[in-house]
Parts: structure tokens; sequence; C-alpha cells
């Protein structure tokens, strides 16, 4: 099954939020002066991801999903806080955050990997 571009971006929207969100509100050392400064690292994880998936088609298994996730939403949260006044990161939280990014990225699923394990049981029965 093909999941349209837009509704898959959409996804990775909300996902990224609740995922920062909660990250945010739990890690200590993670401080947003206001939720427009978190929509910015949202917009900019989710962007970043998304162009990765649909241009290098890099997310072909899901162990991968999980160790590029969890490096993108690193450099990505890392770089925020230099373009944005007011979000500000220590080590800990931007290692808790890129890692629960990272697990919840590895929890979605590929349709890549699923087509390709489908016709690999076709091929097997």
């Amino acid at each position: 099954m093909k999941i349209n571009k837009s509704i898959q971006f959409i996804g990775r929207l909300i996902t990224s939020s609740l995922v920062l969100g909660v990250t945010a509100f739990f890690t200590p050392g993670f401080t947003t002066s206001n939720i427009w400064i978190l929509a910015i690292a949202v917009i900019a994880l989710t962007m970043v991801d998304f162009f990765i998936d649909n241009f290098t088609k890099l997310y072909y298994h899901p162990f991968i999903k999980f160790i590029i996730g969890f490096v993108l939403a690193g450099i990505a949260l890392f770089l925020v806080q230099y373009f944005a006044i007011g979000y500000m990161l220590s080590f800990l939280s931007l290692f808790l955050g890129a890692l629960i990014y990272g697990l919840v990225d590895y929890m979605l699923p590929s349709e890549d990997y699923n087509a390709n394990m489908q016709s690999k049981r076709a091929i097997i029965s």
C-alpha cells in the first residue's frame, strides 16, 4: 500500500511534536522560552527527516531508521539552538531527545521494508 507523501509528512510532524514536547517537559536541561521555539525545532527536524527519507531511500530497514533518526534528531536539535533564541539543550537532553525520536522512528512502519518482506514471503511460499 502506497502512502501519500503529504499524509506521511503530517504524520512525521505530529510524531516529532509529541516526542519533542514530552522530551522537553521531562528532561532536565531542555529549556524553551515559548511554544513557537519548540515549533521551529519540530519543523526543522520533520523537514530534514522527511527529505532524507524520500530522496535517499536510506530508511530501508527499521534498525537503519533508528540509527539515522537518532543521528539526524541529535544534529537537528543541536543546530536549532543556534538559530532560535530561548532554546537551550544540555548534553543529556540532547541525547535523550535524539534517542526517543530514534526509537519512535524505529517503530513507525516503512513501506519499502514491508513490501520487500511480503515479496520474500511470496517467493518462499
